[in-house]
């Protein structure tokens, strides 16, 4: 309880020093991080990944097999198997297949335009906060006029410098996730697409 409270004055402080703008950056690294765990629970959930019962149906399908691969298909732990499923019921509406894969995929992506605006946004207030942290220490040294006492320009600088670093040190890790992530999908959208062809077409490559 100790370490809490010695964690909530820290930030405080932090807060303090940064102004409003550090406090927005750490809003949205909160909200991001949320949105981060989120993806990742519904990712888990989804079966993102888990593709050798599917690829197994598939197989199936190609060995002639029908009532297996349907079971397999039907019993696999992936946000594709009901994509794969009808595909081998129904052979004529690839239409029909693509656009229930895309909508599926669609509901995995969901937040990611969210991640990329905080990522990109992040730097820019660190950088807009440390503009208006330079602004506030030059015209202090202004009004000081000769008597002006250059550690606390120095002070007020790194108090500046700060904001970007904060919004900098949101927005890299942020960006690697999301770019994790799409890659994710990416290959999500590629095995869908390799699941309604080869079921579509018994005997078709896939991998």
């Amino acid at each position: 309880m100790i370490h809490l409270y010695q964690a909530r004055d820290a930030l405080a402080a932090f807060i303090d020093l940064g102004g409003w703008v550090v406090a927005l950056i750490i809003a949205l690294s909160v909200l991001s991080g949320a949105v981060v765990l989120w993806k990742l629970a519904q990712f888990y959930t989804a079966g993102v990944g888990r593709h050798a019962p599917l690829l197994a149906a598939l197989a199936a399908s190609d060995a002639g097999q029908q009532a297996r691969a349907l079971a397999l298909a039907e019993a696999a732990p992936s946000h594709l198997a009901p994509v794969l499923a009808l595909a081998l019921q129904a052979r004529d509406a690839r239409e029909r297949l693509y656009t229930l894969a895309e909508a599926r995929l669609a509901r995995l992506e969901a937040g990611f335009r969210l991640l990329d605006a905080v990522a990109q946004t992040a730097p820019l207030l660190g950088l807009f906060g440390t503009v208006l942290g330079m602004i506030a220490a030059f015209r202090a040294m202004q009004d000081a006029g000769q008597s002006v006492d250059p550690s606390v320009l120095a002070g007020g600088i790194w108090v500046a410098l700060m904001t970007t670093a904060a919004g900098l040190a949101v927005a890299m890790p942020l960006s690697a996730i999301l770019s994790w992530l799409e890659g994710r999908m990416a290959h999500e959208r590629r095995m869908a697409e390799a699941l309604i062809e080869g079921a579509l077409r018994p005997g078709l490559a896939h991998g």
